[in-house]
């Protein structure tokens, strides 16, 4: 098969053959038809994940068909149209048991504890737990971009923060998790607030909902609570830091109103520091989201086949596998993009 290759984090990847998978026991091989360019890949690349053996095939959002089937999986047969989340549960151990697939102990993940879906075929473990059948008439793209961005901001709006309707939602960074959480909260009738120092992101922020967009390019942060303040005076009731750095984290959690609570969905290259003192003072709540497990989709696929939320409308670029490794370098070496770039692969 065809797949992106790495053989040192940072080096330039390439295109090559390389041999096609073998699907587990329990699990399948599937032909990718589309997977999402997406800023945890970049993390990989950089080296920034010590589960990642080299050489390496990074890609964790896809869609695709079963192209082999191992003689264990029962629900699952050649043809069948799938995605599945970033986190593969085993399906065995207690936090599986009690519905948490998304923290198990015995987790893999494509892209990441294996080769991943920057390929023609990817193989996928414990395909009874994980795989999630998706509709025909489902945009491959859109499809692709539930299993990890818009489920981890799903899960960590709707099952962690427990965001409602007619509650303010502060989306700090509008890049494609950023939008993510800003599109599923205009989905559930959020007003949203989305702060970002890209006029073009905001803009982007904009077309799908958003009512309030900050600039904060060149402000400090006493400035920028002082333009969330204006926008929303009864307070903010949910937060969402998408970009992984402590000043936009600290921006996060200062803005929020008295019970206010925070879902951390940006991943840190080093450990931040936390404003613990107004946590404690304003009973604040940090929520941490890490995907979501197969069992929980059907809500999310069920707000997407209402038509109440369309991810492929955050869709900017879509290339072909060839195109993909100076795209996973651009997006490692800062592009801010606005929108959503996935990779067709069939």
């Amino acid at each position: 098969m065809r797949a992106v290759v790495y053989d040192q984090f940072t080096a330039e990847p390439e295109v090559r053959d390389v041999a096609d998978p073998v699907p587990s026991d329990a699990g399948v091989v599937v032909r990718v038809e589309t997977t999402g360019l997406c800023r945890s890949d970049a993390h990989g690349w950089l080296g920034h994940d010590d589960g990642i053996a080299l050489p390496h095939v990074p890609g964790h959002e896809l869609v695709g068909r079963i192209h082999a089937v191992g003689p264990a999986v029962e629900r699952f047969r050649v043809g069948d149209r799938v995605t599945v989340p970033f986190v593969c549960a085993c399906g065995r151990c207690a936090q599986c048991l009690a519905g948490n697939g998304q923290v198990c102990p015995n987790q893999t993940q494509p892209g990441f504890t294996h080769w991943g879906s920057y390929a023609e075929l990817v193989a996928l473990h414990d395909a009874d737990v994980n795989l999630i059948p998706v509709p025909e008439s489902l945009d491959a793209g859109a499809a692709a971009l539930l299993g990890c961005r818009f489920a981890t901001a799903f899960r960590g709006l709707v099952h962690r923060a427990g965001l409602r309707s007619g509650e303010r939602l502060l989306v700090v960074g509008c890049g494609g998790v950023g939008l993510s959480a800003a599109m599923i909260g205009v989905a559930l009738g959020a007003e949203v607030i989305g702060v970002d120092i890209d006029a073009s992101a905001l803009a982007r922020a904009t077309s799908i909902g958003v009512t309030h967009t900050i600039d904060s390019s060149g402000l400090d942060e006493d400035a920028v609570l002082t333009r969330i303040a204006e926008a929303a005076p009864a307070g903010v009731q949910v937060s969402v830091e998408a970009l992984g750095r402590e000043s936009t984290m600290r921006l996060s959690l200062l803005a929020l109103a008295p019970m206010g609570r925070q879902v951390q969905i940006g991943l840190f290259s080093s450990e931040p520091t936390l404003p613990l003192p107004r946590i404690i003072s304003q009973e604040l709540s940090l929520h941490g989201s890490h995907g979501m497990p197969a069992s929980d989709y059907s809500e999310l696929l069920d707000l997407v086949a209402s038509g109440a939320l369309r991810p492929q409308d955050l869709i900017e670029h879509r290339i072909g596998l060839d195109e993909a490794p100076a795209a996973l370098v651009a997006l490692a070496s800062g592009d801010r993009s606005t929108g959503v770039t996935v990779i067709d692969v069939a």
